[in-house]
């Protein structure tokens, strides 16, 4: 039987990150978002439904995210669903609990907000601080004339951010 496990979440965090370590000396980082559901009701007016999800991250990308988010910050994660099923220490049966597990996260919203950045994604370098940049040129072309490199001849992402009104 096929299955397919992806989960993409966009929201505020309902709390700053909470970093451990395993014995082994993995980072293991555990944050809420809030993720909302914007809808009409009946009489025509809009309202919000959160949902507040449990996100746990690993390793070197936990602990980038970690580092450049807190409370209230927007994020945009990319992982998989976990149940974790386990016996209640008092006697109370058997418990379970489904979360996320962060695979990528990416910055999004303002400056203010943190945005801009890299990310955990492939593309975004991990949660490294540096701003994304074009590849190299590739010879033979440059994307002010609409060389044949990955970026098609298209402005870059500092350059689209300066226009940005926020």
């Amino acid at each position: 039987m096929a299955s397919y496990n992806k989960v993409l979440l966009m929201g505020n965090l309902t709390r700053d990150p909470e970093t451990r370590f395993a014995q082994s000396g993995t980072a293991i980082v555990n944050f809420g978002l809030a993720v909302n559901e914007r809808f009409q009701t009946q009489d025509g007016q809009w309202q919000d439904r959160p949902t507040f999800v449990d996100v746990t991250m690993f390793g070197k990308r936990g602990e980038a995210f970690a580092r450049f988010h807190t409370k209230g910050k927007s994020a945009f994660i990319e992982g998989k669903l976990r149940l974790d099923t386990w016996e209640d220490k008092n006697g109370g049966g058997k418990r379970s609990k489904l979360y996320v597990v962060g695979d990528n996260w990416e910055f999004v919203g303002g400056k203010e907000d943190g945005g801009g950045g890299g990310g955990g994604g492939s593309w975004g370098g991990g949660g490294s601080s540096q701003q994304r940049s074009a590849p190299p040129q590739q010879s033979g072309g440059s994307s002010d004339q609409g060389g044949d490199d990955a970026w098609g001849g298209s402005p870059s992402f500092e350059d689209e951010m300066s226009d940005t009104p926020f």
